[in-house]
Order: C-alpha cells, then sequence, then structure tokens
C-alpha cells in the first residue's frame, strides 16, 4: 500500500508522513535503510557529544531517539495489527533521552543498532496484509492506522537526519 492510501491523515504526525515519497511501503522502508548507511561516520565522530544550542540534543541522542521510537511505534503497529481496543500510552521523548546513555555509545554501535531495528520493522510490516495495514488505534494524539505508523517511520527519520544536516552540517 502507497501513502496516499492513508485516510485520513493523522494529526501532528502529518508532517513526518509529508516528508515520504508516495511509494510502497515496503519501498520506503527499504530505501529508508538506505539513508541510513549513508552517514558520513567520520564527521559524526568529530562532533562528539556536541550540541548545536544550549538544550539539544547530541548526534548519539539523535539517533538513540531515533531507535527508541522505531520500536515504540513498531510495538503500536503491531497492537493495532492484532486489534487492540485499549488505548496505548504515549512517551516521554525527553525522559527517554535522559535516561538512555546515549553518549556512552560509539556511533558505530548506534548506527548497527539503528539499521538492524529498521530491518526488524521491515520484517514485521511486509508480515502485516493489506486489511492489518488498514487498522487502527488509538495513542498518543489520537486514532492512526497501521499504514500511517510505516510512513511516520519513514518521515521521522528523515526529518532527524534533516536536522543533523543542516544543524550539525552532517554530510549524508
Amino acid at each position: 500500500m502507497k501513502r496516499t492510501d492513508i485516510n485520513p491523515l493523522p494529526e501532528f504526525f502529518d508532517r513526518y508522513i509529508n516528508l515520504t515519497d508516495d511509494t510502497e511501503l515496503s519501498d520506503a522502508l527499504q530505501v529508508s535503510l538506505q539513508e541510513v548507511g549513508f552517514f558520513a561516520l567520520d564527521t559524526l565522530k568529530t562532533l562528539g557529544d556536541k550540541v548545536h544550542a544550549e538544550g539539544k540534543w547530541t548526534a548519539k541522542d539523535i539517533l538513540q531517539h531515533l531507535i527508541d521510537t522505531e520500536r515504540i511505534f513498531c510495538y503500536r503497529a503491531l497492537c493495532f495489527a492484532r486489534a487492540e481496543t485499549t488505548q496505548l500510552p504515549s512517551f516521554d521523548e525527553a525522559d527517554y533521552a535522559i535516561n538512555a546513555n546515549a553518549s556512552g555509545r560509539s556511533f558505530e554501535d548506534l548506527l548497527t543498532e539503528l539499521k538492524a531495528v529498521r530491518r526488524a520493522t521491515i520484517a514485521l510490516f511486509a508480515s502485516f496484509s493489506d486489511e492489518a495495514l488498514l487498522n487502527t488505534g488509538l495513542s498518543f494524539k489520537g486514532s492512526y492506522s497501521v499504514l500511517s505508523i510505516g510512513f511516520i517511520l519513514v518521515g521521522h527519520q528523515r526529518w532527524h537526519l534533516k536536522v543533523l544536516q543542516e544543524r550539525y552540517f552532517v554530510l549524508l
């Protein structure tokens, strides 16, 4: 199924979905895995634990945030695909960042995990039928579909890659 099959487009998350191409979800996820491979590792290493402004995340924090968010949204996708009717909890991304210890990890380790998580996401979404992709559920900011979650993950990654490019001058 494609991005244009999402109906309605979920509020708040539309900013991520709109960063994606109108391709099959499986293709969008595969391209996003390749995008992670384009990181200029040497540039990331020179950043260390620098931030572009006071109170902002480091590049390592951003990578860890992508990992954590992907896992949480995959859980939501699985629940919605299996017709879960309970509203799922939100999470406080700031608290997760504080407690993740991303600064104690290497960029290589973070990128390896990010790729592994994306590969698991690709396998998870490949297991869903078109009917399951159209299932909806309730969580942060209301109701949205399994399909929309797939495109949210692709767009969310692009959103943060753009931050790394524009604010940290990381070449991709």
